[in-house]
């Protein structure tokens, strides 16, 4: 964690120090060392939070982008006293979960459930073939009128699958912590999925970095894309050169993307 409570404060770690846990309230012991990145951690082996991950420089980075009392908020279910840290809750109800390890269909639904009004962000540079494999299927995007949002028709060509059956938007970040001096790599940016829209369609948004985070301050992140009547009325644009139309190798099956079985 990288907030404990001292005197009612939140505190990030220091050597020697000792906090309280703003979720379950019991000790936390401040661990500071050369290999991992300052946290505060429960006495033992104890966490009160199964969904919680070590945290990187990459979680850490993102963090920081919003105020400190948005930063690890403890939400509890009042009917089944269930509770977890989001890693960020905005002051418009907009949950905020950094994803750097891999997570399991099972987990990713009960956060979505739990949390319901949230977006995830994915670190997208954890795996050496994510971003070569986007690069690709990039290729295949439909341009509409309304700039920056596409159609994409394989999303599993462009993106990992255990993502594509989300419910809310999952928003890839290819850069990670890398430091790239070409202003006009496409890293610099990020790439939202939306989820699956009732008009059978999924879109892709191209976001500015800096756009997404003000919109998030400012409570104007759009959730759910859009009505199906406005999405109608997005006009596809035609594509350039040849256009290919065929088959995805995995289909939908109660809420998990499965690959194709060919005879």
């Amino acid at each position: 964690m990288k907030f404990a409570l001292i005197n009612g404060s939140k505190i990030e770690a220091t050597k020697g120090a000792k906090g309280v846990c703003p979720s379950c309230g019991s000790e936390l012991i401040a661990k500071c060392g050369e290999f991992k990145i300052n946290h505060w951690a429960h006495k033992g082996v104890h966490n009160c939070d199964p969904w919680w991950e070590n945290e990187t420089e990459w979680h850490r980075l993102w963090k920081n982008n919003f105020p400190v009392a948005w930063q690890e908020t403890p939400l509890l279910d009042q009917l089944t006293g269930e509770k977890h840290i989001a890693d960020v809750k905005t002051e418009h109800g907009v949950v905020i979960e950094f994803q750097h390890s891999p997570i399991n269909a099972q987990e990713r639904m009960a956060r979505e459930k739990f949390y319901m009004n949230m977006i995830w962000i994915v670190d997208g540079a954890r795996l050496k073939k994510d971003y070569p494999r986007f690069c690709k299927g990039r290729n295949d995007l439909r341009a509409t009128q309304k700039k920056g949002l596409f159609i994409i028709d394989f999303p599993d060509e462009c993106f990992p699958s255990s993502w594509l059956a989300s419910s809310v938007p999952v928003i890839f970040d290819f850069r990670g912590v890398a430091s790239i001096d070409d202003p006009g790599d496409i890293r610099h940016g990020l790439y939202c999925l939306f989820p699956r829209h009732s008009s059978g369609h999924f879109f892709l948004a191209a976001i500015p970095r800096t756009s997404l985070i003000v919109n998030l301050l400012n409570g104007n992140f759009p959730i759910k894309l859009a009505s199906t009547d406005s999405v109608k009325q997005i006009e596809v644009m035609k594509p350039s050169g040849s256009f290919r139309r065929r088959e995805s190798p995995y289909y939908l099956e109660r809420g998990r993307w499965k690959r194709r079985r060919h005879l």
